[in-house]
């Protein structure tokens, strides 16, 4: 559970250590952590009974249902594990674009250490699969403060020469493929790249909690009237010069701004993935906070499937 102050009342390194980042699926697996697992064994969440077979603990015996019955039965649990997540993190030159607070890809990489630092004070391991038109590096999932340290750091060296172009649904496609365990996977990107990332994503969702940490401008959004100004696509270098004084202009660009934001999110939806809208124009740790919040009343209840 979150503490009630979202930043304000509260210091931040307060806030991050008693947060918890919020798993709905049970995706737990390996032992070491305190996140919900699908195996039954021993553990404090009560899962169904069975009849005593030789060699099961005589403590764990139900003797509500025992005294009822002419055999004895035993209470089974479901312990706790640790589990893994993935993170697919977009290296390319598009993050490179700011006009608030600070750049796309700082709060892209902002975002992925708070995750990070969450995961693993659970015992959780984290890895990442960083991407452009293909997965470009694999971090297999680790536990522990250094190995998170030094995910960071490698996305960090990534970023230093991004490739030119974005392939979404070829990254998502190669991640279906070398994600085998059922796993908590998180996409962190800005989503302006072309269609064909929308099937891959349903397929991942199917198997994996996916979460889609949309990172966002908002100069994408609308224009401020500044005169004339060069735009440049920032994966094409293509240039293309703007009279932003043409209130009409603004208008049509607000327009087809808002369509294209409402298409990903559909999108977003349709493919059952839950939505982390990142923005640059506000710290990351309230955006955070609301985010984990909604998924916590969310907890126990089935994602709600939009269609077409």
């Amino acid at each position: 559970m979150l503490p009630n102050a979202p930043g304000g009342t509260v210091p931040v390194d307060e806030l991050m250590r008693r947060a918890r980042w919020p798993v709905l699926r049970r995706l737990g697996f390996h032992p070491g952590g305190d996140e919900q697992s699908r195996f039954r064994g021993v553990g404090i969440e009560y899962s169904d009974v069975r009849e005593y077979q030789a060699g099961d603990d005589p403590r764990s015996i139900e003797w509500n249902i025992t005294a009822r019955s002419d055999r004895p039965y035993v209470r089974e649990s479901l312990p706790d594990r640790g589990l893994d997540a993935w993170m697919l993190i977009d290296v390319t030159r598009s993050l490179d674009w700011g006009t608030a607070r600070c750049l796309k890809r700082q709060l892209g990489l902002e975002f992925a250490a708070a995750v990070g630092q969450l995961l693993i004070a659970r015992g959780n391991r984290v890895g990442a699969l960083l991407f452009d038109e293909r997965v470009r590096a694999i971090v297999p999932p680790l536990s522990g403060r250094t190995a998170l340290l030094r995910l960071i750091a490698r996305v960090e060296r990534e970023a230093q020469d991004p490739a030119s172009s974005t392939n979404l649904g070829r990254a998502l496609t190669e991640a279906g493929r070398l994600i085998r365990k059922p796993s908590l996977v998180i996409v962190i990107t800005d989503f302006m790249t072309a269609d064909g990332w929308q099937r891959p994503l349903s397929s991942l969702a199917m198997r994996h909690e996916v979460i889609a940490a949309w990172v966002t401008d908002p100069r994408e959004r609308d224009i401020p009237d500044v005169g004339v100004v060069t735009f440049e696509d920032p994966e094409s270098g293509q240039q293309i010069l703007v009279d932003t004084g043409d209130a009409r202009l603004r208008l049509r660009f607000e327009s087809a701004a808002d369509t294209q934001r409402e298409a990903i999110r559909t999108d977003l939806q349709r493919a059952r993935a839950a939505i982390a809208e990142l923005s640059t124009v506000a710290d990351l740790v309230p955006q955070l906070v609301r985010f984990i919040k909604q998924r916590e009343a969310q907890r126990g209840r089935p994602p709600a499937r939009v269609t077409a």
